[in-house]
């Protein structure tokens, strides 16, 4: 059973899409430095990915976490299905949100079939749509732009040009949070095109590549705010970056354990003394990727989770 959400930084209710035609997205490889052209055969590699869903989502449950899976529907065809926490989030207080997306492909993933199938198993108070300002060109796409502290309400954004500053500011006065707005650019320069790619936050740790924001005052004042909330810094690299090391997330179990999931791949990309220091806060659970990762995200990508309150 769910456990009942009260106000925490992880959670131990996920939803996750199971891909029907999985490929890179080619509207979106020119700026997402993390995606590979793997080439549209959605056949081989739809299987593939579809066997790494089924694993991931297997090794989530037997952790003991609750883990609502959906089918993608075959049309139209949604390359990007898979990573559902860029169109959704969730909230304590029972309000969802809806996300305008950079790429016209992507937009086909909002279903308002999975926003009524939520409302079968929790309280949904509100469900705010920000979908419309996709027709200004005013994008954020849910929290692989924001990474969020609950806890403190806090949001964490990296501009780019999935992160709008318009809609940061208006998702942040809608839900009460405090945004901390910087950029992050890779080794050539080019902005990180999703904040949660470069960072994760614990309930009582942070995963970032505080290297990856160039500019001195910006660096500063993220690391001031994490140090604020009383969270031990861990930082990556941006080497560890780019194998999806911060693409990262804290979930707990039914017993209350807490856990951190991540890719295989960004695991070995970990230093020993790195993951003894993580290993304190939660136990990590490594998910096999490759072939998801193709497409430019990770584990963290994988999983909205579900901060709602449960119907009595």
């Amino acid at each position: 059973m769910m456990r009942s959400a009260t106000k925490t930084q992880s959670t131990n209710a996920v939803l996750m899409i199971r891909p029907c035609h999985f490929y890179s997205n080619p509207e979106t490889v020119t700026d997402n430095a993390f995606q590979r052209d793997a080439g549209r055969d959605s056949g081989a590699l739809t299987l593939v990915a579809r066997k790494e869903f089924d694993a991931a989502v297997q090794a989530l449950r037997a952790a003991g976490v609750y883990v609502h899976a959906f089918e993608d529907t075959a049309e139209p065809e949604k390359p990007d299905a898979v990573f559902p926490n860029n169109w959704i989030s969730t909230h304590h207080d029972g309000r969802v949100a809806l996300f305008p997306m950079y790429s016209a492909l992507r937009r086909r993933e909002r279903r308002q079939d999975i926003v009524e199938d939520l409302r079968k198993h929790y309280r949904v108070t509100e469900v705010i749509d920000y979908s419309a300002f996709e027709n200004e060109g005013c994008c954020l796409e849910g929290t692989g732009s924001l990474v969020l502290d609950h806890l403190n309400k806090i949001a964490y954004v990296s501009l780019s040009n999935r992160s709008n500053p318009k809609m940061i500011q208006r998702f942040a006065n809608n839900f009460g949070y405090d945004p901390v707005i910087f950029t992050s650019v890779d080794s050539n320069g080019q902005p990180i095109y999703h904040t949660n790619v470069m960072m994760c936050i614990g309930t009582a740790f942070a995963m970032v590549s505080l290297e990856m924001i160039p500019n001195e005052a910006e660096r500063q004042r993220v690391r001031a705010r994490l140090d604020e909330t009383g969270r031990e810094i861990v930082e990556l690299s941006a080497d560890q970056i780019a194998n999806f090391a911060g693409n990262s997330i804290e979930l707990h179990n039914k017993s209350g354990e807490k856990l951190l999931v991540l890719s295989s791949r960004a695991d070995r990309a970990l230093t020993k003394d790195q993951r003894v220091k993580l290993s304190h806060y939660a136990r990590l659970v490594p998910l096999e990727l490759p072939a998801i990762e193709l497409a430019g995200g990770s584990a963290r990508c994988m999983i909205a989770t579900i901060h709602l309150p449960p119907r009595l």
